[in-house]
């Protein structure tokens, strides 16, 4: 039976380098996106765009346990103003708890790790943008890791890493404290633990193959602690934001296909059979339970305290203690509806938003933040301007766009997993907004595309092993390769660093500022500096 013309190799192909360099590349190359991030982090000194709605929720879950109503509103924005005066007195005083109850339309999870940094460094600007800034520079080690693991090459990993670490949303949302960039890391997470994952189970496999007698259907693969890891992060993400669950139920399917996909690599007559029997069943603990109880537990301190939107706690605990329960419950049930109605009736008009079909091709910027009644000795004389832009860096969406044509042609082709893996945590970032956008007529932004934004740079790095050759290529061929990816990574990096005054709030003059709006569309939505 083990004459089927099976190659260990095949089926867990080795590093090219050693594992020093495969964590000492990424560790710099995140370093450097580190330092890029955290460097002028509290500025400006003012609340950010979004950050009027997430840093002061997490704030409140700081401090009570569930989010409360604030003083003021968008056209008076006092508790803003407090803030940035170092005055905590924000929440409005209500008789009972209950009566300053704040509805909000996403999960706690992302305002919890905004409030870790506010617990650390204070509700400073610096404070509330800690984690994102901490989250951003975190994620581009991991990216930098799953991409060697999945290309085998420490030098395409780092590369992967580099790239992540010069887009423009990317780093305007790692500099800000709004939800996107954490739902972004958990999403990351959970596919590299899949595919770390898929690279043990495919190991267990070879090994039994070695030395054990075979079955038709294979063996089962124990304890598989790297996909209960994925689907604790897939959770997370959920908890951060509800579109999150594409990206788990994408997930849990593509698992269950690479593990028909490793049993077959070994011509197992009853491979997938043997994945139905051994692999799905327990699949689902560690793809919908472990998710299902991470999702619940952020929602501890709603569930603990009496202050939460429609908690009911008062009448509730008087009805004896599995009423509580089952009240509880109940409640938490009828506030997720709610939730589901909000988004569902979304359609106010907001001259920030855009359509999906506008967003890989960047048409459509958003402003977080613009400056006013800047003197001219701000920028040294004349007028100035002084703005923080989400966008992302063109050069690194518009290679990514022609890099994900190029993984369709080649998963077509070679029906290689890494061009379909990528591609599908693309399709399932991206495309479900079209729904929305054409049957809802919902509300959008740009910034809803950083989840997938990983998953382009990796685009781009596949391609850009292609590009390099295969290491038994000709020295003209390796060379000429090299020169191609460098180049476009250099042009990268001059593109973000051409950018990153309108990214960071660097106060410039006009003709600095009109000469970085790269598209005239993205001056649609930002005031002409005056």
């Amino acid at each position: 039976m083990r004459n089927w013309g099976v190659s260990p190799r095949r089926i867990v192909p080795p590093f090219q380098e050693g594992p020093l360099w495969g964590w000492l590349g990424p560790l710099l190359v995140a370093m450097f996106g580190g330092i890029l991030r955290f460097v002028r982090l509290g500025e400006p000194r003012a609340v950010v765009f979004d950050e009027t709605y997430y840093a002061k929720d997490a704030y409140s879950l700081l401090k009570y346990g569930v989010e409360r109503t604030m003083l003021g509103d968008a056209k008076n924005p006092i508790a803003d103003q407090r803030l940035i005066a170092g005055n905590l007195d924000i929440f409005k005083q209500c008789p009972q708890p209950a009566d300053c109850a704040s509805f909000v339309a996403h999960p706690p999870l992302g305002k919890w790790m905004i409030a870790a940094g506010e617990w650390l460094f204070g509700m400073t600007p610096f404070g509330w943008r800690f984690a994102a800034a901490l989250i951003g520079t975190l994620s581009i080690l991991v990216l930098a890791r799953v991409a060697r693991r999945m290309t085998r090459s420490t030098l395409l990993g780092c590369l992967g890493g580099l790239l992540l670490s010069l887009d423009g949303l990317h780093y305007v949302l790692s500099r800000t404290a709004l939800l996107d960039i954490f739902l972004m890391f958990w999403v990351l997470a959970g596919f590299a633990c899949l595919v770390v994952d898929r690279d043990q189970a495919r190991e267990r496999l070879v090994a039994w193959y070695e030395s054990s007698p075979l079955t038709p259907r294979g063996p089962w693969l124990r304890a598989r602690p790297w996909r209960l890891a994925a689907g604790v992060c897939l959770g997370a993400a959920c908890a951060v934001k509800w579109s999150g669950i594409f990206f788990l139920i994408a997930f849990a399917v593509l698992s269950v296909m690479w593990d028909m996909g490793a049993r077959r690599a070994l011509g197992l007559r009853s491979a997938y059979r043997g994945a139905w029997s051994y692999d799905v069943p327990r699949g689902l603990a560690a793809m919908v339970l472990a998710p299902a109880v991470t999702f619940m537990a952020t929602w501890t301190g709603w569930f603990a305290t009496a202050g939460g939107w429609g908690r009911n706690w008062d009448q509730a605990t008087a009805s004896g203690p599995w009423f509580f329960m089952i009240d509880s419950v109940r409640s938490w049930v009828g506030y997720q509806v709610q939730v589901l109605g909000y988004h569902s009736n979304l359609h106010e008009y907001h001259e920030y938003m855009s359509e999906p079909w506008h967003w890989p091709l960047l048409l459509r910027a958003i402003p977080f933040y613009y400056g006013a009644d800047l003197p001219p000795s701000a920028c040294g004389g004349g007028r100035c301007a002084q703005a923080v832009l989400g966008v992302g860096t063109p050069a690194l969406w518009y290679g990514a766009v022609v890099a994900l044509i190029g993984l369709i042609g080649w998963y077509v082709a070679n029906r290689d997993w890494r061009a379909g893996a990528t591609l599908l945590a693309f399709a399932v970032g991206w495309l479900p907004w079209f729904y929305y956008a054409i049957a809802d007529d919902r509300t959008m932004y740009l910034f809803y595309m950083l989840p997938v934004v990983p998953f382009m740079v990796l685009a781009v790095v596949l391609v850009a092993g292609l590009a390099l050759g295969r290491q038994d290529a000709s020295p003209g061929r390796r060379a000429l390769g090299a020169a191609v990816v460098g180049a476009y990574a250099l042009i990268v990096l001059i593109n973000f660093w051409w950018l990153q005054p309108v990214l960071t709030g660097e106060t410039i003059t006009q003709a600095e500022w009109w000469a970085r709006m790269l598209m005239r569309s993205w001056t649609a939505v930002v005031p002409s500096p005056t």
